[in-house]
């Protein structure tokens, strides 16, 4: 009993972290609701949000997060940001993301245009370089995050949304 009491807890405070807690309590039959296919469905945010805390749970070596943010507006975004964090901490991490915030604290930032690496560094290297791809779009993010101050979509989550031959920034962590 003890030992189920214990991983009860442990499932609320992975969903605490993801920001998935308070929405899983206003759920009919709280944690024990049917989710999916056959039961409630969940938005992309909570999908997310959801896959982040098992993430929590599992506790891997690699962790590799894929447009981990990508569902999730600026305002929630911006919330877990420290969930992801606490995720990756001490464990190698590999990210994809379109989304710079999501990256700007990574040791190394592999920046790639048409499949080929076109910047490589840390956020204050690739800054560095005022006409460099990474500092482009840091820039451009930078403004319309600036401008959420509630939960919205930003125009960004469309606009890099691109085919394979994007800029894609990739965040590549070793621990």
């Amino acid at each position: 009993m003890v030992e189920l009491q214990q991983l009860i807890k442990k499932f609320e405070n992975s969903a605490r972290t993801a920001e998935m807690h308070d929405r899983i309590n206003t759920f009919p039959e709280g944690y024990k609701t049917i989710v999916g296919e056959r039961g409630l469905k969940l938005s992309g945010g909570e999908k997310q949000r959801v896959a982040i805390a098992r993430t929590l749970l599992k506790a891997p070596a690699i962790v590799l997060l894929d447009e981990s943010t990508s569902a999730l507006d600026t305002f929630t975004e911006r919330q877990i940001q420290s969930a992801l964090r606490t995720v990756c901490e001490g464990r190698t991490t590999l990210i994809v993301a379109h989304r710079l915030s999501t990256i700007s604290h990574a040791d190394v930032i592999i920046v790639l245009k048409e499949g080929t690496i076109v910047e490589r560094g840390s956020h204050d290297e690739l800054l560095e370089k005022p006409d460099g791809v990474y500092a482009a779009m840091w820039r451009e993010q930078s403004t319309a995050y600036a401008n959420a101050n509630e939960p919205t979509t930003t125009n960004d989550d469309v606009i890099n949304r691109k085919s394979s031959d994007s800029t894609e920034p990739h965040y590549h962590h070793h621990s």
